[in-house]
């Protein structure tokens, strides 16, 4: 086998990879999710009070991977009760992987304790939050 060949190879498995997003990018994403939460917040709806999974009940601090992969996931199955979800969504999945996004689809979320979709929102937000200040 050629060198050209073996080369090919090892680019399309590294391909595979999720590439992480160029910091000032991410960061973007970031502010971007901050402020559609603070939209949605705002937002006074009757399905505010929607229960749905409570993915931050084991949360550990750390990498948010997961959380946000999980986080894109609840945001994908309630977008009908907010518009802003549906952005919120897309941003999640771009966090949790990358420029890879649009090839992954949510993390599965075992069903466990519950919380209000309000509650969720704002635990979310304060990890977001989180990671914003530590990336300055």
């Amino acid at each position: 086998m050629s060198i050209l060949v073996q080369v090919l190879l090892t680019l399309l498995v590294l391909g595979d990879v999720a590439a992480p997003w160029p910091q000032p990018l991410r960061t973007n994403i970031l502010k971007e999710s901050i402020k559609l939460l603070d939209q949605l917040q705002q937002m006074e709806v009757s399905c505010n009070k929607m229960n749905v999974i409570n993915i931050f009940a084991d949360h550990k601090r750390g990498n948010n991977t997961e959380i946000y992969c999980k986080a894109a996931t609840i945001a994908q199955e309630h977008q009908s009760c907010h518009r802003y979800l549906g952005g919120l969504y897309y941003n999640l999945l771009s966090l949790a992987w990358g420029s890879r996004a649009r090839h992954k689809k949510p993390c599965p979320v075992a069903a466990g304790s519950t919380t209000s979709l309000k509650n969720f929102l704002n635990d979310l937000h304060h990890v977001l939050q989180e990671e914003y200040k530590s990336q300055k």
